[in-house]
């Protein structure tokens, strides 16, 4: 189990954090089926996380377990940078993941609620730190804030290994996002608990 702490992560660790990220994602289905040559992977992911979720770093909701795991969560209100995502895609990505991209991108926007939720577009453990309860930690700690500010967190789970650590925690699923040869996402919610 973890005896680190979980901390903010500053602007001037985003690269640190993306790195992470990067580490973490890479056996994902969802993300190597985006991405799958290597290279193509390893330049394009960095920026991916940062359209995605890098504005937590400006709400203060980017955190760090030392170099062992970051979750970027956005608060309610605040939104991945669309635009950029699309952009990265249609530059980046596999052939077959551009096609079916799109549709993936509508079904997932179907998924989000309409409520002040916390959204956690990524959480991510780096491979050689895992069954460490980095995870488990990097969850807690925004879900206590959810909890007590009596608002939903939601997530798409891109791995369904990691499907049970979410329903520990909470979450509960919502349907199946998927479309032509993609490998299924999860999406999943977590309404706030009682304290």
């Amino acid at each position: 189990m973890t005896t680190e702490t979980v901390e903010a992560a500053t602007a001037a660790e985003e690269a640190a954090v993306f790195a992470i990220l990067t580490l973490a994602f890479s056996n994902d289905p969802a993300t190597r089926w985006t991405w799958p040559d290597p290279k193509a992977y390893l330049d394009a992911f960095p920026h991916f996380a940062k359209a995605f979720g890098g504005a937590a770093f400006g709400h203060g909701s980017a955190h760090r377990i030392g170099s062992a795991g970051a979750a970027l969560w956005l608060p309610p209100g605040a939104s991945p940078d669309d635009a950029a995502i699309g952009a990265l895609m249609q530059r980046t990505a596999d052939p077959q993941t551009a096609t079916d991209g799109p549709q993936i991108m509508q079904q997932m926007a179907s998924y989000h609620p309409k409520e002040p939720h916390w959204y956690l577009p990524l959480i991510g453990v780096d491979p050689a730190r895992h069954r460490n309860g980095y995870g488990a930690a990097l969850l807690q700690d925004t879900l206590c804030r959810c909890d007590q500010d009596h608002v939903a967190a939601y997530l798409e789970s891109t791995n369904p290994a990691n499907i049970t650590l979410y329903q520990r925690h909470g979450f509960e699923i919502l349907g199946t996002i998927q479309a032509g040869r993609s490998p299924t996402i999860t999406p999943m919610l977590r309404k706030p608990r009682r304290r």
